[in-house]
């Protein structure tokens, strides 16, 4: 599949309200501690579909330093078929705010084109890495990260338990360092 990834504008912002997060989940992470370094497997779980709002067209343009945004579209006319959204962290790392690729272009390697160019960006601002948070029942997400060298070094049981006392979800935090 054919597409082009570009950085976009504030004029562009409101494509946001384009991206769906709708996928069925069907196994999670199960997290082991082993010689103080983190691992984990894969358990099939009952099918179930999971959506998560996407953000809105807030890409803090007026922040300092300013995020940057691209977006993979593909075809002709151009239809939107993915975007990452980068920011300097407070601790000195590239931060993925958020990735993520319309449901009919998933497994063609979009996620994967939008990373690199994340990880581009990171490298030419001069940051030490990058990081993410993803969850524990995205084991797409956590294989794209793990196949392209990001090691999984943290975890929080309770990051969601404001949005949703009786979650089971767990965050999990990759980091590439170069």
């Amino acid at each position: 599949m054919e597409f082009i990834i570009h950085k976009t504008d504030l004029q562009n912002a409101p494509k946001a309200n384009l991206f769906s997060r709708k996928f069925i989940v069907s196994s999670r992470v199960i997290l082991e501690i082993e010689k103080e370094k983190l691992i984990y497997s894969v358990a099939d779980v009952e099918p179930y579909e999971r959506d998560i709002p996407a953000q809105d067209t807030d890409y803090g343009f007026g922040e300092s330093p300013a995020p940057v945004v691209f977006f993979a579209e593909t075809g002709s006319p151009a239809k939107l078929a993915g975007r990452i959204r980068m920011v300097a962290w407070w601790n000195q790392f590239a931060y993925v705010d958020d990735i993520v690729v319309n449901p009919e272009y998933r497994g063609t390697g979009i996620g994967r084109a939008l990373l690199e160019h994340g990880i581009q960006w990171a490298r030419e601002n001069n940051f030490p890495g990058v990081m993410l948070e993803t969850q524990d029942d995205n084991v797409p997400a956590c294989t794209l990260y793990q196949k392209y060298g990001f090691v999984l070094s943290g975890f929080d049981s309770s990051v969601y338990k404001a949005i949703n006392p009786n979650t089971k979800e767990t965050a999990l935090f990759w980091y590439l360092i170069f």
